[in-house]
């Protein structure tokens, strides 16, 4: 196109009569629309930019009555960049040689609206459409009166609010749109949300009445009525409802309009690009765009990926008890969806967590939980086959956003639910399935894993061939065929005739199916189109598999009644399947013998003694200490990541003096297979390494503990590392944000009469709080400022005087209590003040240039050992021999007193003194005996240092003369102690 735009607004008319020459530019601008599909509405019409108030360039026509319009009425004025139209490129006006952008073109817009924060939400979230001269149109007016609304940091009582809305009224003129009372304006709020559907359902989990099933009036499963009956009483006592009130009723909310949200604001829009735009390190996962499984799903689907912004997402399910555990028996089960777009930071975060569904109670969905996702699935396949066409507010342009389901977290009971493979019995293992060798005990009666894991091991490994260890006389020769993939799966369950939970003879069918194999369901995933060609479709949550492995091994080393596995039966069962006569029963005394994996009760106490003195960083963990019971020697309400942390950081350390080697070495071995595989990044020859060693450390474990140690979670940490492998990092695929917000929004419950209400009431306002606080610079005006952890704040720094080890202000742990320190801990206090204060550092060099002269063979380990056991004691005669300990302040400090806290001094000897520096000071020091005498004109007094180091004239507090004194240590140019190289330990 020309850059010269002036013909639009001249040569229209010529002599009366229409222009040819503007008749064929006219033509040129409607095919240049024409050419950019993102602006033509059904293929035929697009913005007509004529003057007419109806029109300008906020109506689509078709092109032929564009084209009248324009003859008619002309073009709007200043339209010389055509950004309705698809243009993104910078043109230049002949006449006044003035370069406009796109960026410009919204500057001077935001300049017409005062550059308000709320303007320019506005706009942003009503699109390209809006025209800022005129009223919003009806959501986005909605959403502007919400923020304005909404911009209040006090948290007040709603009867407050009430009176203050009544005292507003009265001030203001009738027919104002202040709202009324508080819950006028909680409806306005509500109504500016994002969107919520209450669905009613069977009261047994049998059906929704959605879609199809909407016109019934009883269940067509149970034939269960569908409301409550409008007359209730008894005798004369006989109400009549007014209203149909459904026996239960489900929540649902969108999943598409939250995802456009996140285009909708400049803050997230450039986020969700960054799956695409960041590359891979060193070969290091950091992110599952990294994976396999992305980059396979991506090769599968070339069209779904050549729009970056089209949403990859994730699901979890988790049912928690909203009345806590002594309370109303009632299981309510939230399923919430995040997407993977984004960036490390900000992936898998409260704010990016969309509640979705809202399974009610007060029963376990269980396997019918299929029935309450129909909403869910019916809007995936949508947005994967048709999409919704969104506004990219960081790109200014709209597109067509699909999204697709990568795979779903659970615990290992929701892992059944949400897969249809039974995850209890001796078929629980979902990689194994069929392959397991899993057996039952015989006087326990219990599943176990035990000798499940050689089949594992390359062909050549000795444990294959192992007859004595393991199960005895038994050799393993077959390998593990590997996991199924999707089509197999898929076939697979065609070919068994399993059914959906929807269908109408599901229940019948599973059942008797179920008997003969692992599954018990078809489950709804596999409407998804691309759900088979996904490599992973359900995680194995590794926050629950480590707490389980981490309390087996605890609780069996500790010998905890009723949770060891190391019981009588296991004993009288052991030596049936392993060689292990050395344990079995003494048939004199029919005592069992000791183990040597069992501490004795001297060692579990020093063990408990220890943890309880445990001191952790500021949020590294809990406090441990308030878990530990000293009289029954064991450790009690310990939450997942208080396992996670003793599995990782503590159990080798706790066990290393207590047990042999051969135990304690597979348990760390254990540990330190977690602590890698929970990394923030990994590589795959990392992974693969951890692949090959899982199984080599698991039938270690074998080797010592019994078979009914051996339960499905210690089984399942063998397929951990092909998980992180095919899918990335395991931080976005386990359980602890997910369970951490599902706290949140058991806190929402405010009515407990009416659970699954309060909570959708509370998300609907968070939401609407959360995405209104990208627009405002001091965050979320409406909820209360909360100070992150470990923040420092400028404000809270005193002054620049201070000592800098002393600036990062300090928060207390707990309640504020005071005490002596003993010698020691005052000792490690002083020398830490020391050694990292920066204005210290000087006398620190002195002191060991010094030592070094004395001692020109000290060695750097000897240098500092020195330094830390007599530095502190140098310092203080230091500071006393040049008259510091009366006042005087260390470089570069006025003085205030502050010094005598670097060098320990009691209070009694601050003053007042002068200013110098080690160098200084150092040359004084070094002047042979008589040849220097120095009057300090601070003090008065004359004070003559020779070689003897002895103070002739040292004036007392009360202001007497001392006397001279020959206590100092002998040196021949400072008051050090003497160090003796032959000691080993100086």
């Amino acid at each position: 196109m020309e850059d010269d735009r002036e013909w639009m607004y001249e040569g229209r008319i010529v002599n009366g009569m229409f222009s040819n020459e503007w008749g064929d530019k006219v033509d040129e601008f409607v095919a240049f629309a024409l050419r950019h599909p993102e602006c033509v509405n059904g293929g035929t019409t697009i913005r007509c930019p004529c003057t007419l108030v109806k029109c300008q360039n906020k109506k689509f026509l078709n092109v032929e009555t564009v084209k009248v319009h324009l003859y008619r009425n002309g073009f709007v004025p200043d339209y010389y960049v055509w950004i309705y139209h698809g243009e993104k490129q910078v043109h230049q006006r002949c006449s006044s040689s003035v370069r406009v952008s796109v960026s410009e073109t919204d500057q001077m817009v935001s300049d017409n609206m005062n550059h308000t924060t709320y303007h320019r939400m506005v706009c942003d979230v009503a699109g390209p459409e809006f025209n800022p001269d005129e009223e919003p149109n009806a959501e986005a007016r909605n959403f502007y009166d919400m923020i304005q609304a909404g911009d209040n940091q006090h948290r007040c009582s709603q009867a407050w609010f009430d009176d203050m809305s009544n005292f507003i009224q009265e001030l203001l003129p009738q027919g104002n749109l202040i709202p009324l009372d508080f819950y006028s304006t909680k409806k306005l709020v509500r109504g500016l949300g994002l969107p919520v559907q209450v669905i009613h359902c069977c009261v047994n989990n049998c059906m929704i009445y959605w879609g199809d099933d909407s016109d019934l009036n009883s269940c067509k499963k149970c034939g269960h009525a569908w409301y409550k009956q409008k007359v209730r009483g008894s005798g004369n006592r006989l109400y009549i409802r007014k209203l149909k009130v459904p026996y239960k009723k489900m929540h649902y909310f969108p999943i598409t309009p939250r995802l456009q949200r996140l285009y909708a604001s400049t803050t997230t829009a450039n986020e969700m690009r960054w799956h695409s735009e960041h590359h891979m390190e060193d070969g290091k996962m950091c992110h599952p765009s990294d994976a396999p499984a992305w980059k396979h799903f991506h090769g599968c689907f070339p069209d779904f990926s050549s729009e970056v912004r089209n949403v990859r997402l994730g699901l979890f399910a988790d049912g928690f008890q909203p009345f806590g555990q002594s309370g109303q028996q009632y299981s309510l089960w939230p399923v919430v969806v995040t997407p993977y777009n984004l960036p490390p930071d900000l992936c898998m975060k409260e704010e990016f967590m969309f509640l979705t569904v809202l399974v009610p109670g007060p029963t376990n969905p269980k396997g019918k939980i299929d029935v309450f996702l129909q909403p869910l699935i019916a809007e995936l396949k949508s947005l994967w086959g048709v999409g919704v066409q969104t506004y990219d507010i960081s790109k200014r342009q709209n597109f067509q956003m699909l999204a697709a389901l990568m795979w779903t977290i659970n615990d290992f009971p929701a892992y059944s639910m949400m897969s249809g493979w039974s995850t209890a019995g001796m078929l629980a293992c979902p990689h194994c399935m069929e392959d397991s060798d899993a057996f039952r005990l015989i006087k326990s009666g219990k599943q176990s894993w035990f000798d499940n894991h050689r089949k594992f091991l390359p062909m050549n490994h000795p444990y294959r061939r192992n007859t004595k260890d393991f199960i005895k006389n038994r050799k393993v020769t077959k390998q593990f065929p590997g996991v199924r993939s999707g089509d197999e799966i898929l076939q697979d369950l065609n070919n068994r005739g399993l059914r959906k939970v929807i269908d109408v003879d599901a229940e019948v069918v599973n059942a008797a199916i179920s008997k003969t194999c692992g599954w018990n369901k078809r489950s709804i995933f596999w409407d998804l189109p691309y759900w088979r060609e996904h490599l992973l479709r359900h995680n194995l949550d590794v926050m629950h598999i480590e707490k389980n492995v981490f309390d087996n091994i605890f609780n069996t080393v500790f010998n905890i009644p009723g949770k060891t596995k190391d019981t009588y039966k296991s004993r009288d069962e052991l030596n049936k399947y392993c060689r292990r006569p050395q344990f079995a029963q003494n048939l004199v005394t029919s005592k069992y013998p000791d183990v040597p994996f069992v501490l004795n009760k001297s060692q579990m106490k020093d063990v408990l003694e220890w943890v309880k003195k445990l001191r952790f960083p500021d949020g590294y963990a809990s406090n441990l200490g308030r878990c530990v019971d000293a009289n029954k020697l064991k450790m009690f309400v310990m939450k997942s990541h208080d396992c996670h942390v003793f599995m990782q950081r503590l159990l080798p350390i706790a066990l290393r003096e207590f047990l042999p080697n051969r135990i304690w070495e597979p348990i760390t071995e254990i540990s330190l297979f977690f602590k890698q595989l929970t990394s923030s990044s990994l590589t795959d020859e990392e992974l693969r390494n951890l692949d090959e060693q899982i199984p080599v450390i698991l039938c270690n474990l074998e080797k010592i503990f019994p078979p009914s140690f051996f339960d499905s979670m210690e089984h399942l940490p063998v397929h951990l590392a092909y998980e992180a492998r095919i899918a990335g990092p395991v931080h976005y695929r386990w359980m602890y944000p997910p369970e951490r917000y599902l706290r949140k929004i058991k806190h929402k419950i405010m009515n407990k009469a009416q659970v699954e209400g309060s909570i959708s009431i509370g998300y609907i306002m968070d939401e609407a709080a959360k995405f209104s606080s990208f627009y405002f610079k001091e965050g979320d005006p409406i909820l209360p400022l909360k100070e992150k952890r470990n923040e420092v704040y400028l404000d809270d720094i005193v002054d620049d005087d201070m000592f800098e080890i002393f600036k990062p202000p300090g928060k207390a742990i707990g309640a504020e209590g005071k005490r002596y320190l003993a010698d020691n801990e005052y000792t490690a206090a002083h020398l830490y003040v020391l050694m990292n204060c920066p204005e210290v550092q000087p006398f620190i060099d002195v002191f060991v240039t010094e030592k070094c002269k004395q001692f020109p063979n000290l060695n750097d380990e000897a240098v500092n050992a020195v330094t830390e056991q007599e530095f502190p004691s140098w310092f203080e005669k230091y500071d006393m021999a040049r008259g510091r300990g009366r006042g005087s302040t260390l470089p570069g400090r006025t003085s205030s007193g502050r010094g005598s806290k670097a060098s320990g001094m009691p209070d009694s000897r601050r003053g007042s003194g002068v200013d110098e520096t080690p160098q200084q000071t150092e040359e004084v020091v070094n002047v042979p005996q008589q040849q220097h005498q120095q009057t300090d004109p601070h003090h008065g007094p004359e004070i003559v240092m020779n070689d003897q180091e002895t103070w002739e004239g040292e004036e007392g507090e009360d202001g007497d003369v001392g006397e001279s004194s020959s206590e100092h240590p002998t040196d021949e140019t400072l008051p050090i102690a003497q160090f003796d190289p032959t000691i080993d330990n100086p």
